[in-house]
């Protein structure tokens, strides 16, 4: 692929993306090492494009500092100035804001944390307001009880909660460690990950699995950093957020390129949605074929008998929801490195729910995971679809020998791909 298409490829995916996201809330938590980059004033200018393309952005300042309360105050809203400032200059508004209640740690073991905090309430509705005018939140790292009490919460506490409140589809952890890297921590193979050995994305589970067997070397501040963001990563996910991304700050354009990629550049652990989807079982049939016959007698689909089906059980997949099947889909093993992903068929009543899409992505993941270097799949009336998914059309040529025999000339089928 020269360059000119690559470019091309690029934008296309940075619309597609721009598209699936554009409006939903994202929290970026910035870390204290960031704002002191020569490049922090390029990671502002990405956020102010981000909020001028109708992302809404929250932010997260952390603050370096374990001085006494007054000088917390004065250091946590000095880090938020320092985002407002650039950000006004990009002639996007921003609003510094008492959004957290919260109430005092008190006395636990015997240590008096006096002024130290935990969060009680999100003002989400305040949030929201903001921003629906159209403006950019901060939020300091400071919270105030029912009193007017104000105490120093932490940071990432106040990222996991607003999150969390405010239903974000993204949490960023902006942070000068980047992410996970195979030579910091024993991953297994089928890992996704990058030719620098880092890792572009972890399931909940695979990220639980790891922060288990890690015996963390406590002398090591980076280290120990990085897990405290694994930790936070873990709990946003299993608080509802869709997607927490780890990266490294200090990256120009870092932001933009993990949120308008599929590779990205840091780690993202993302909401297992396949967690619903799972190998087909004979008690499934009845419904698979009830899913596939209108598509069938549409010649949407190619006819399959129960036996076709059953003869080739093990590439079949479908979406339970308590108990019942609503969607399903299959993949093949095609031979040269390729898998023809078919059956894609969705309930019609499920479909604000995106079920086929869940399923064309888990089947894809898998291919990757099975080392495969490209999906295609073959259609008569879905080309819309499949390339709003990403596909991008091939010639028949293009296909593995085994597929390029069984191509019926008839039907004149689309052929869409991905490379993976």
């Amino acid at each position: 692929m020269d360059n000119s298409n690559s470019h091309v490829d690029l934008i296309r995916e940075a619309f597609h993306y721009k598209s699936r996201f554009e409006g939903s809330v994202m929290v970026f938590k910035i870390d204290f090492p960031v704002t002191e980059n020569p490049g922090f004033p390029y990671l502002i200018k990405d956020l102010a494009l981000l909020a001028q393309t109708g992302f809404k952005i929250v932010i997260v300042p952390d603050v370096n500092t374990a001085q006494a309360m007054p000088f917390v105050e004065m250091a946590a809203f000095n880090a938020a100035t320092r985002f407002m400032t650039p950000l006004s200059g990009s002639r996007i508004d921003a609003v510094i804001g008492n959004f957290i209640r919260a109430r005092g740690m008190g006395v636990e073991d015997g240590i008096n944390f006096e002024h130290t905090g935990l969060v009680d309430k999100v003002y989400a509705d305040s949030i929201s307001r903001v921003l629906n005018l159209g403006m950019v939140p901060i939020l300091p790292c400071i919270g105030w009880s029912l009193c007017g009490k104000p105490y120093n919460v932490s940071s990432s506490e106040i990222a996991l909660a607003v999150a969390a409140a405010l239903k974000a589809k993204k949490l960023f952890i902006v942070s000068a460690n980047g992410g996970i890297k195979k030579e910091t921590f024993i991953l297994p193979q089928d890992i996704a990950g990058r030719d620098d050995s880092s890792m572009i994305r972890l399931t909940p589970k695979e990220l639980e699995a790891l922060l288990e067997n890690l015996k963390p070397d406590t002398k090591d501040a980076a280290l120990v950093k990085l897990i405290a963001e694994l930790n936070l990563a873990l709990k946003a996910v299993r608080c509802g957020v869709d997607r927490v991304h780890i990266i490294d700050g200090r990256e120009e354009g870092s932001i933009l390129k993990e949120l308008f990629s599929n590779l990205g550049v840091g780690t993202m652990i993302y909401a297992d949605e396949y967690e619903s989807i799972r190998s087909l079982q004979n008690h499934d049939l009845p419904d698979l074929l009830r899913l596939l016959e209108p598509l069938m007698q549409e010649g949407i689909l190619v006819r399959r008998t129960a036996e076709e089906i059953l003869e080739k059980k093990s590439d079949y997949y479908v979406y339970g929801i308590d108990g019942s099947v609503h969607a399903c889909g299959a993949l093949h093993d095609m031979g040269e490195g390729q898998g023809e992903i078919a059956a894609i068929a969705s309930d019609p009543l499920y479909t604000g729910m995106n079920l086929g899409r869940h399923i064309v992505g888990c089947l894809t993941e898998k291919a990757r995971k099975n080392k495969m270097k490209r999906v295609f799949i073959l259609t008569t009336k879905a080309n819309d679809w499949f390339e709003n998914l990403g596909f991008k059309e091939i010639p028949p040529e293009s296909l593995p020998e085994q597929k390029r025999k069984a191509y019926n000339q008839s039907r004149k089928s689309k052929i869409f791909a991905i490379e993976l």
